[in-house]
């Protein structure tokens, strides 16, 4: 009874807090019912209600379940039962024969990456970005006319995020190297 009134006062707000967590990523929904669920079921479910402490609780479950490749609900949810929006049905005509799934995880990955990178510190912050701008515009020539710096330090600044990134990735145990 304590758990279901529990969840129908708050489930805005755990939605919200998906929401939040995932940045509005198209699976903020279907991790915000698969905690719920998870919390439901949980053994001390009661407790942490009672103790006020259930929603940092399935903040935890959300937080651990989105960012984690190696969580239940990657398992669960994103391996087995890939998760597709209305909009991402468009290539199941057969039209897109071509679509790379293990590529499109990785660049996940790798935007996961660069933004833990832009926050980390202002090196990372600096080659991360120099890094992005370098996407756009793969000459170290023309991008060094473009934006004023050194041609020599954005193409040592590039060389550093790519082996940063090639090494997360190898840390987080894909081998895809860039």
């Amino acid at each position: 009874m304590i758990l279901n009134n529990f969840i129908e006062e708050r489930y805005t707000d755990i939605m919200t807090m998906s929401k939040k967590i995932t940045k509005s990523h198209v699976e903020w929904e279907e991790l915000g019912h698969y905690c719920i669920e998870k919390f439901m079921l949980h053994e001390r479910a009661t407790e942490l209600i009672e103790a006020n402490r259930a929603m940092n609780f399935i903040s935890g479950i959300m937080y651990r379940s989105f960012h984690s490749s190696t969580s239940q609900y990657h398992t669960d949810i994103r391996q087995k039962n890939k998760f597709y929006s209305v909009d991402d049905w468009t290539y199941l005509d057969g039209t897109n024969d071509e679509y790379n799934l293990e590529q499109d995880n990785v660049l996940e990955v790798i935007e996961t990456i660069i933004e833990e990178m832009v926050v980390e510190s202002r090196d990372q912050w600096f080659r991360a970005t120099l890094f992005q701008q370098w996407l756009n515009n793969q000459n170290y020539s023309s991008l060094s006319r473009q934006i004023g710096i050194p041609r020599t330090t954005i193409s040592r600044s590039v060389e550093e995020a790519i082996t940063y990134i090639n090494r997360e990735l190898q840390n987080r145990g894909i081998n895809y190297g860039l």
